[in-house]
């Protein structure tokens, strides 16, 4: 592998355990469509490609119209932004991580296909002590992810080739945009989805610890 120069991390199932809140949110709008809520645990398979495709996953398939997901994706977000802070945290060991990486003067960076404005407001209350380089949440100008896009434009502006980030994720859809961006996918077996899943979409690296990232870094 290359030296590894600048991290790129997911957000969600990476550095914050967030699974609650989407539920709880998601299953408010069920309620409100009269439709039976999910357990918690199935939202793991559910998120990771944006709000649009969280309401249509938990919708009943013969109820998965254009108007009901549109109104499902607005009521969604109006129940997140209450719902939130209520049980949203940090994965333990992550401060740490991210503190060390900052004292070696990393670049870093965190691409994720939240809606941008809860990318933003996240990283602000449940990470103010750390400096990240750029935060980008799903935008309409830019793909989502699995796209490299919004991956290669974030090396562009931090003026680093590809080839020498690490793109830390939870999901093959992390590990599809790291391969497809040039870039190291590092996957994390704390998350939402499974091992499997992970290196089946090209993880090269699996992290059971949030420190164990240090030792790529060592390799510079």
């Amino acid at each position: 592998m290359h030296p590894v120069k600048a991290i790129i991390f997911d957000l969600d199932g990476t550095l914050l355990d967030t699974i609650e809140d989407i539920g709880a949110a998601m299953n408010a709008v069920l309620s409100d469509f009269g439709f039976p809520p999910h357990e918690i645990e199935r939202y793991k398979m559910f998120v990771g490609d944006g709000a649009g495709e969280l309401v249509s996953r938990a919708l009943p398939e013969e109820s998965r119209t254009d108007e009901i997901i549109r109104s499902g994706v607005n009521l969604f977000v109006s129940y997140y932004d209450e719902f939130w802070r209520n049980h949203t945290h940090l994965y333990p060991g992550i401060s740490g991580l991210l503190e060390t990486l900052c004292q070696r003067d990393i670049p870093l960076a965190i691409l994720s296909n939240k809606p941008h404005a809860f990318a933003l407001t996240m990283v602000e209350e449940l990470l103010p002590d750390q400096e990240f380089d750029i935060v980008r949440g799903l935008q309409e100008e830019i793909p989502k992810k699995p796209d490299p896009t919004g991956a290669i434009l974030i090396a562009e502006r931090l003026r680093i080739l590809p080839e020498h980030f690490c793109f830390v994720g939870d999901s093959g859809i992390d590990m599809h945009t790291a391969v497809s961006a040039g870039m190291f996918p590092c996957g994390v077996s704390w998350g939402f989805r499974s091992k499997q899943e992970l290196l089946s979409a090209g993880a090269q690296k699996l992290l059971n610890k949030p420190d164990e990232l240090l030792s790529l870094i060592a390799l510079r």
